[in-house]
């Protein structure tokens, strides 16, 4: 038999071996188009921000709220569906299979997902000359770090209601902000005094700050240990959370 772990990342892509076209557009050719439309079309009009043109500068940005979103969307439905209405958990407690097991099983599915998207991304964006430094080689390593950042607390919400209503106001009170002010497509110094410290408490911001320094080769806002720190206090935190409602819910 599998290592438990090993079981449970098999189950999650044998699942999306069923239903990978659905999230082809989604994971791939909508990150691209993005970065066409606003990096190209409309930052013709922009010029330059921080002395580089904004299509290089937008690019760390959309790669990194391109793994944040993913986290945060496969972790929402996906693990209520399963302790809700497929009860897959529930038939897992009845295995050798513990609760790190499926939390870690889980988080290593999200992993692999995102860095797949992370690297064609890359590739993708190294032909348009938008990468001027050898250290956006890292950036796949900073997706997957915001990606569990977000991913882990973000399932141990979703295993800890019964209701899926909430996740509307997971996306239009968390998601969707914190893409639109992180960093991702202008710079945070912008924002009114009051608004800036919740830009900072957004893992997606550090995420962002440690791309950008990556790919223009640049030193970031905060030293990067600090940045790395964050992500992995919010990394931490939630799988720590999601293995207390993972074990609550089982209970059940």
């Amino acid at each position: 038999m599998a290592h438990p772990t090993v079981a449970v990342l098999e189950r999650h892509l044998h699942l999306y071996r069923r239903l990978w076209r659905a999230s082809v557009f989604s994971s791939f050719i909508l990150p691209v188009l993005f970065l066409i439309s606003i990096g190209i079309g409309v930052g013709g009009y922009v010029g330059q921000i921080q002395g580089v043109d904004y299509l290089a500068w937008i690019v760390p940005g959309v790669m990194a709220s391109t793994a944040f979103q993913m986290a945060i969307g496969e972790s929402t439905y996906s693990v209520l569906g399963d302790f809700k209405w497929v009860r897959a958990y529930h038939a897992m407690r009845a295995t050798p299979v513990e609760i790190h097991d499926m939390v870690a099983g889980w988080m290593l599915y999200i992993l692999l997902r995102v860095e797949i998207a992370a690297v064609v991304f890359l590739g993708v964006t190294g032909l348009f000359g938008a990468l001027h430094s050898p250290w956006a080689a890292v950036t796949p390593l900073i997706a997957a770090l915001v990606a569990v950042a977000a991913a882990a607390p973000v399932t141990a919400f979703a295993a800890s209601i019964d209701n899926d209503s909430y996740f509307a106001l997971l996306f239009r009170f968390f998601m969707i902000p914190s893409t639109l002010f992180a960093g991702v497509f202008f710079p945070v110094d912008q924002l009114p005094p009051v608004i800036l410290p919740l830009a900072w408490l957004s893992p997606l911001w550090h995420g962002v700050e440690l791309s950008r320094a990556a790919t223009l080769g640049v030193a970031p806002p905060w030293p990067a240990a600090v940045h790395v720190g964050c992500l992995a206090l919010f990394a931490v935190a939630g799988l720590a959370w999601a293995m207390a409602a993972f074990r609550k819910r089982l209970q059940d």
